[in-house]
């Protein structure tokens, strides 16, 4: 070999190292890669999950009607994108699993949370919340602190697989943790005595404080953690995201989500 084409085979070889060499250069697969806003349009129908047992931001009942303010957003959303809209049930637990497999996004009273976002991508927020108790009106003055909650005898219900049961597991050690798994009947075991309270969301406690005159919501305009809600989106796809992020900023200056909400939250 040449001195010459020594010279330009070791050219070439540096160029391939650097990355910046022009025939090997790989496309950025990123741009031909399909997103799930082209499946969904395609399949003329948006599959959106949620666990119906939040309200009143998500509710199924026993014959199946789903009703609350997502649910109403949802369909809002189906009917912007020009599809139909299809309810599916999920579970906390399975939450982020469902997400991109069985639904195209999650929608009602999604927490966000660094582990959620591990493994999937959230929109931006639709409120600010936070964990704070309900109990029966006549013990409010009993629970207003962790301190006071985490007592030997006192039992708190808990439903498992969310940030509810996360919380409690985190902070309460003296206390009984009573694992409910129906978040839509958890309420009535503070009403029946055979839980104290419950910690949940302040957004929770409010209705369900509107609907049983007997519970009471503790300091709900203080809960003891900040938190966020959001809907929640297949990690890794940015046009579906960013698509349902334009939706949600409309909505929310349009007076679409104030006139959905306010027969729901006041």
């Amino acid at each position: 070999m040449t001195i010459n084409a020594k010279v330009a085979s070791l050219g070439i070889a540096l160029l391939a190292v650097l990355g910046i060499g022009t025939a090997s250069a790989a496309p950025d697969s990123g741009q031909d890669a399909r997103s799930r806003l082209d499946t969904i349009t395609a399949r003329g129908e948006v599959r959106v999950c949620g666990t119906g047992d939040y309200r009143p931001l998500t509710y199924r009942d026993a014959a199946g009607k789903w009703s609350g303010v997502d649910i109403e957003l949802a369909a809002d959303l189906a009917q912007r994108l020009g599809v139909r809209l299809t309810l599916v049930q999920t579970t906390w637990k399975a939450l982020t699993d469902d997400v991109g497999t069985r639904c195209d996004l999650a929608m009602g009273g999604i927490s966000v949370t660094l582990d959620r976002a591990k493994k999937a991508f959230f929109t931006a927020p639709i409120m600010k919340d936070g964990k704070t108790p309900i109990t029966r009106c006549e013990n409010v003055q009993r629970f207003g602190t962790l301190a006071q909650i985490d007592q030997p005898g006192v039992r708190v219900v808990v439903n498992p697989g969310g940030t509810n049961e996360q919380f409690a597991a985190a902070n309460l050690h003296q206390a009984t943790i009573v694992r409910h798994p129906d978040n839509n009947t958890i309420f009535d075991e503070i009403l029946a005595g055979r839980a104290d309270l419950m910690i949940t969301d302040a957004t929770e406690t409010r209705w369900q404080a509107n609907q049983h005159p007997e519970l009471c919501a503790v300091h709900p305009d203080q809960p003891f953690t900040f938190a966020e809600k959001a809907y929640l989106l297949p990690r890794g796809d940015v046009v579906l995201q960013e698509w349902v992020d334009q939706w949600l900023h409309l909505v929310l200056n349009d007076g679409t989500y104030a006139r959905i909400a306010k027969p729901w939250l006041g």
